[in-house]
């Protein structure tokens, strides 16, 4: 096992403990949240695998890009939100449990979308890109699904250990998720500055902007649920963005880096997102309460 080997595992295990400790924390009534909502929802998988789409076709169209770009940013408007998107919705404000019912309805969802998306874009854009639900099926159960439900059976079957366990999990999984990321900006952030300059910087600030201000829009009345939508509609599952880009083009070797080009925007941009939503809830909270007759 070499290097790069090594540091994809510890990528995986940090992913899927951290995953596994959201489920620790969870219940079916967290699973059904959006289903309660159908309104919400709605305007949510609108925004995440219609809106975006439409968004990257548009870019893709009107500007001329290196061909890892243009893969990327239409396998990243294709796929769910990632599944390390909670931590930040709870920054930012936004209820967790929707968050995470939203997270594995879209994981779901995205194993029947995807293939038919790739087809439909690929037609549109000229790109000869196809993609079958199995490596769709082994990533979302790998990275959402298994550690999500084997995380909520510990829970179910007893509490106490869940609260045990969660925090080892939780160490362990921060310790392997900054290992592995430092690893990675060592290895491909070299690339990844070579295609700055030319465009694809500005691309993707515009790509997760539209996703953020898309997201909030069509919310709903909740700022919860706003911030929740906003977070997952711009945040996009790397891996199976990858997954897809490497299933076609197996010989583009920016790829990689061009995802983690995308990453670092879109952490910068989030963080932007949280601290303006936090902003707002604290000038809420210290507005004078207006009583009637007062």
């Amino acid at each position: 096992m070499d290097l790069r080997q090594i540091v994809a595992l510890a990528l995986q295990v940090s992913i899927f403990l951290t995953v596994f400790g959201f489920g620790l924390r969870s219940t079916l009534d967290d699973l059904l949240s959006p289903a309660r909502r159908p309104g919400t929802l709605a305007r949510g998988l609108v925004a995440m695998f219609v809106v975006m789409p439409i968004v990257a076709i548009v870019l893709c169209i009107a500007f001329q890009f290196h061909p890892a770009v243009e893969i990327v940013l239409v396998a990243l408007s294709i796929s769910p939100m990632p599944p390390l998107l909670s931590n930040r919705e709870a920054q930012a404000g936004g209820r967790v449990s929707y968050g995470i019912g939203l997270m594995v309805t879209a994981a779901l969802l995205s194993i029947g979308f995807i293939p038919l998306a790739v087809g439909l874009i690929g037609r549109i854009l000229g790109l000869p890109i196809a993609m079958g639900p199995a490596a769709l099926v082994r990533l979302a159960s790998l990275s959402v699904l298994l550690p999500l439900g084997l995380g909520m059976l510990v829970r179910h079957a007893s509490p106490a250990a869940a609260a045990q366990v969660a925090r080892p999990a939780a160490i362990v999984a921060i310790a392997g998720l900054v290992l592995s990321v430092a690893a990675l900006l060592i290895a491909l952030l070299p690339t990844a500055l070579t295609l700055v300059g030319n465009g694809t910087l500005l691309v993707f600030v515009v790509f997760v902007v539209v996703g953020l201000a898309i997201g909030h829009a069509l919310g709903g009345p909740s700022r919860e649920e706003r911030a929740v939508l906003a977070l997952s509609t711009a945040c996009r599952h790397p891996a199976i963005a990858i997954a897809v880009a490497n299933a076609n083009f197996p010989e583009e070797k920016l790829v990689p880096a061009a995802v983690l080009l995308y990453l670092l925007v879109n952490i910068l941009v989030s963080i932007g997102y949280i601290l303006l939503q936090r902003r707002l809830r604290a000038a809420v909270r210290a507005a004078p309460v207006l009583r009637p007759g007062g």
